[in-house]
């Protein structure tokens, strides 16, 4: 059933014309984030000012409208999320979801620099799972793959969070020539501590420097790399997102693949994302988007803002066009990683 600006009340699903229904809402909370690193954004950003974002009871009330109406995931993200002033108010608010059981789970991606800080309130508030970017442990070359971060401070951040009983995942972008004889290292020291693995091929968002064209890994080669000392068991396991998993039998632990670009996950795709501004993106890799701010500002009532939702996931396409453009070295879509959310 495909959805139409008619037949969205609340209690109902989100369907899209291809009937997927809509379950994991993503949701950018910043654009900022206290690292630079090299596959996600320019050295110099210009960020957003702030009266272009959403405030955090805007916020609140669009992933509310989106709980009614049948999401059962949100994942908070960024830019990075910690990062924005007074943001724990945001998930106190939002736990309450949780505890009337319309929401199954509230997370968030983070690249752990303020983890030590807040992972207990987190853990407070009803997060049990959280997902960590961690591309190497060698502390310079984490400095030169972020520029501004600290290895210490993530890697405390992580002890923290594990201390407060959150299940700690591990994100790994793929770089060649950067981290690719890493990551066997990487799984090793992840599994070692109780922690999943998902390796992610580097996507075409954004003009960044150097050229995605240098930085491109395919996750098949990586794969077979480690099948070469390791074995790998597939999975059925979904946890709501686009990875595909595996048992690595040496080992005891789970690592994922994430692969956009040459395999790509569009046929189960069961999530939106929502930027800080209030653009609703029906897919990552498409430049159609809805405006949610707008409608939240004109009404105090939800009866506009669910109109409009409805008739962007009326438009979700069927999946992306994400390529590394070899010809003309540009990325598929010019908004970055950052303003949409990880």
């Amino acid at each position: 059933m495909r959805p139409t600006s008619a037949n969205l009340d609340a209690g109902t699903t989100l369907m899209d014309p291809f009937g997927r229904t809509i379950t994991y809402l993503r949701v950018s909370v910043t654009d900022r984030c206290d690292f630079r690193c090299v596959y996600c954004m320019s050295e110099h950003m210009t960020f957003l000012p702030k009266s272009d974002l959403l405030t955090l009871e805007e916020l609140d009330r669009v992933c509310s409208v989106f709980v009614a109406n049948g999401v059962r995931k949100l994942r908070i993200t960024g830019g990075e999320p910690l990062v924005r002033r007074d943001i724990m108010s945001l998930f106190r608010s939002l736990s309450r979801h949780l505890k009337t059981g319309d929401l199954d789970e509230l997370t968030l991606t983070t690249n752990g620099s303020q983890l030590a800080r807040y992972a207990s309130e987190l853990a407070d508030c009803g997060v049990r799972r959280i997902n960590v970017s961690v591309d190497t442990l060698d502390p310079e070359e984490f400095h030169q793959i972020t520029r501004w971060g600290d290895l210490d401070k993530v890697l405390a951040g992580i002890d923290a969070a594990q201390a407060a009983g959150l299940k700690v995942k591990i994100n790994t972008v793929a770089l060649k020539g950067i981290n690719e004889d890493e990551i066997a290292g990487l799984m090793e020291w992840a599994h070692g501590r109780g922690a999943d693995l998902t390796l992610i091929e580097v996507m075409p968002l954004g003009d960044i420097e150097p050229s995605r064209l240098d930085q491109f890994l395919p996750l098949s080669i990586v794969r077979a790399r480690l099948s070469a000392s390791y074995t790998l068991d597939d999975l059925d396991e979904r946890t709501g997102g686009p990875a595909r998993y595996v048992r690595v039998k040496e080992t005891g632990g789970t690592l994922g693949f994430i692969t956009p670009m040459t395999h790509n996950f569009c046929e189960s795709c069961n999530r939106v994302r929502l930027t800080c501004t209030g653009k609703l993106f029906m897919c990552l890799g498409q430049e159609d988007s809805a405006d949610l701010r707008t409608p939240i500002r004109l009404s105090e009532g939800n009866e506009r803002l669910e109109r409009t939702i409805a008739e962007a996931i009326s438009r979700k396409p069927k999946g992306h066009d994400f390529i590394i453009d070899r010809r003309h070295n540009r990325p598929a879509v010019g908004r970055h990683m950052s303003m949409t959310g990880g």
